[in-house]
């Protein structure tokens, strides 16, 4: 997915990173350097992560270097919990503005989880200027509810909404972890219904093969389910996009694959 230095295409990422943890068959500490390899190779100019804990995202932005910084909060407030961090590359993207809401009924209160579902859900919106091109852009990275199918409803209706309030001459670019199929379920429907969003897959001009983004260190399954999207504007052009297989010696960074964009704002 990499692109020449002197191209203006954006390179995005969405990666689950699959919180650390030194417990189990697939320590942080035996991850960490597959990731870093990943992550080294591809260098994303923007990369939404879910379910990174503080100290792993720290690991993540001292091996992408002093270049890259990360926005984000964990979902009970301040370090604690998982994040939802959005990593920019500095030399490509400033940020302006940026701000977190909670996906329930009040989405300006910390913590706060209405729908159902048992573990607390955000967003974290960027507003950022490209230097490349001096345009600026909107990005929303988030993580939908694994249990609730309502939740994930109600959250997909009130991310539209957020969307929909941002300055609609600025393109958008959403990274996250639905956990439902890509044209299988009533989320993607209630994001991609009005036109006001393209997935980045199908509208791609190339494409590599299609994995199911969960593997949860299982084989890999071709053709399976996409539950990590990277969606965008109807005017963003996809030149590229790919599920992203690499691994090191049967270890994997993550049990979700990173989904990747090469797009033209």
């Amino acid at each position: 997915m990499s692109a020449p230095a002197s191209s203006s295409p954006l390179r995005v990422m969405s990666f689950n990173l699959r919180y650390a943890s030194e417990s189990g068959p697939h320590p942080w500490s035996e991850r960490r350097p597959v990731m870093r390899r990943l992550l080294r190779h591809e260098r994303p100019h923007l990369l939404g992560t879910q379910e990174g804990l503080y100290g792993q995202l720290r690991d993540i932005a001292e091996d992408l270097g002093p270049r890259y910084a990360w926005i984000g909060l964990g979902r009970l407030g301040g370090s604690r919990d998982e994040f939802g961090a959005v990593f920019y590359d500095t030399l490509r993207l400033a940020p302006e503005e940026f701000d977190h809401f909670w996906l329930s009924g009040t989405p300006a209160l910390i913590g706060s989880a209405t729908w159902g579902n048992t573990i607390v859900r955000m967003a974290t919106t960027v507003r950022f200027t490209d230097r490349h091109t001096g345009g600026g852009l909107h990005v929303l990275n988030t993580h939908l509810d694994h249990l609730h199918q309502y939740a994930r409803e109600r959250s997909a209706a009130l991310i539209g909404e957020r969307l929909r309030a941002l300055d609609p001459a600025l393109p958008r670019i959403v990274t996250g972890d639905f956990n439902v199929p890509a044209h299988g379920n009533p989320v993607y429907d209630a994001l991609l219904g009005d036109g006001s969003l393209a997935d980045t897959w199908d509208t791609a001009a190339e494409r590599g093969p299609q994995y199911a983004t969960f593997h949860g260190y299982r084989p890999l399954v071709p053709d399976g389910d996409r539950i990590d999207w990277i969606l965008v504007s109807p005017s963003v052009r996809t030149v590229r996009a790919g599920i992203n297989t690499y691994s090191l010696d049967g270890r994997f960074p993550s049990d979700h694959l990173p989904v990747q964009a090469l797009v033209e704002l």
